[in-house]
């Protein structure tokens, strides 16, 4: 009879996590000062050392990412992505030049919150009284031509599904005196293999931090597995002017990115046919009506 082992739980997996660790810790060592040095040289370039620093994480954690669409390359963009870990930021953060938008306790958090001032992070709170300053910040990035990266639910979510998502946020772009077009694009980020299974349900904790769980216990359990595959799905950008007010486009854009999400858990990002609906990226970008 076969037995299966849960990830992680063989005797290489603690000398493979100790060596990530200590790389972990040799790349920010390594990394931070230049990146100081890069920002001060060239502040108009933001973005370059975060990207890299987050493609090095992901190359030492193991990650395997495939990417299916085509990201909008000219900025401003507002990328609106589903949440389900800590670890869709170095994944996205490889992927698209851009800050990332995050609760303001994050700010707090030994280490990792430096790491997220250092890159420019938007941090938010959850106080509606002030949602106009956040609106605000977030319109003077956009305006500046930067990307910014918004998870709106709000929360981490078990993967599984789309929670709903919070469109307080999305009124930074309905500003019609934005000096420049902001394009909105849907991505959708799901877990799907590890080390080349297909995650299940049990499994899926492994990848997803959620609910009570500590963040030391999980990230250790991280460094411990071999490898993760992920999904990325670009879906068409949108223009905000093609929607009634906020709130339709944050449905919109739940909407496209639980789609996206649903076809990478059944298998059918891998459809031609079924792709082909939502990677017309190039396309969508030239009837895009600007702003």
């Amino acid at each position: 009879m076969t037995t299966y082992r849960s990830p992680g739980s063989d005797p290489g997996s603690l000398v493979m996590a100790s060596i990530r660790v200590l790389g972990f810790f040799i790349l920010i060592v390594a990394l931070v000062p230049v990146h100081l040095i890069y920002g001060f040289c060239r502040p108009d370039d933001p973005c370059r050392m975060p990207r890299s620093f987050h493609r090095l994480l992901v190359r030492l954690l193991g990650f395997q990412v495939r990417v299916h669409g085509s990201m909008a390359v000219t900025p401003p963009v507002l990328f609106v992505a589903n949440h389900s870990s800590y670890l869709d930021i170095p994944v996205l953060g490889a992927l698209i030049p851009g800050a990332f938008i995050a609760k303001a306790e994050v700010a707090r958090w030994p280490l990792f919150g430096v790491l997220a001032r250092l890159q420019r992070t938007v941090f938010v709170e959850r106080r509606s009284a002030r949602t106009g300053d956040h609106r605000n910040e977030m319109r003077a990035r956009l305006a500046n031509g930067q990307n910014l990266i918004l998870f709106p639910e709000g929360t981490s979510s078990d993967g599984m599904c789309v929670l709903p998502f919070k469109s307080g946020l999305f009124g930074a772009i309905e500003d019609k005196a934005t000096p420049v077009p902001i394009l909105v694009q849907p991505v959708s980020i799901t877990c799907t293999e590890i080390d080349g299974l297909p995650i299940t349900r049990a499994w899926r904790p492994y990848y997803a931090w959620f609910g009570d769980m500590t963040l030391v216990g999980h990230l250790w359990n991280v460094f411990k597995l071999g490898r993760f595959t992920v999904d990325v799905v670009f879906h068409a950008p949108l223009s905000p002017a093609a929607f009634a007010d906020r709130k339709a486009l944050a449905a919109h854009c739940r909407q496209q990115v639980a789609y996206g999400i649903e076809l990478c858990l059944t298998g059918r990002h891998t459809h031609p046919e079924i792709m082909a609906k939502i990677t017309a990226t190039e396309a969508a970008l030239a009837a895009v009506p600007q702003l």
